[in-house]
């Protein structure tokens, strides 16, 4: 069974906003970390924001602003709010929750930002 699950992507005009959610299996304990990556065509994954156990986030710069991470550890979930979407966005966009053994990656969720 899918261990991380995103949710959230669809079509979104350019200025807007779209909120991305990832739920991990229940079964996945002790996670310790829970961020989001995102790969467009012909592009390397790249991290887009993170939230350790000292619940410090960090982002990547191109997204510094724009979006935010948050984390509810007791759903063990996390969410990115997005705003002021750009056409670059435009990505398939991964949830990743690592616990002190494993990292597990969700299957992805599409974002595409028009004009």
């Amino acid at each position: 069974q899918a261990q991380v699950v995103e949710s959230g992507g669809g079509l979104v005009q350019a200025g807007g906003s779209l909120r991305l959610s990832c739920l991990a299996s229940r079964s996945l304990s002790s996670i310790n970390y829970m961020g989001w990556f995102r790969q467009a065509p012909g592009k390397q994954r790249e991290l887009v924001a993170g939230k350790s156990s000292d619940d410090n986030a960090v982002y990547a710069d191109s997204v510094t602003g724009r979006f935010t991470i948050s984390r509810d550890d007791a759903k063990n979930a996390v969410y990115l709010q997005m705003n002021s979407l750009k056409l670059e966005d435009t990505a398939v966009y991964y949830c990743y929750a690592k616990s002190r053994s494993v990292g597990y990656w969700g299957r992805g969720t599409q974002v595409t930002v028009s004009s």
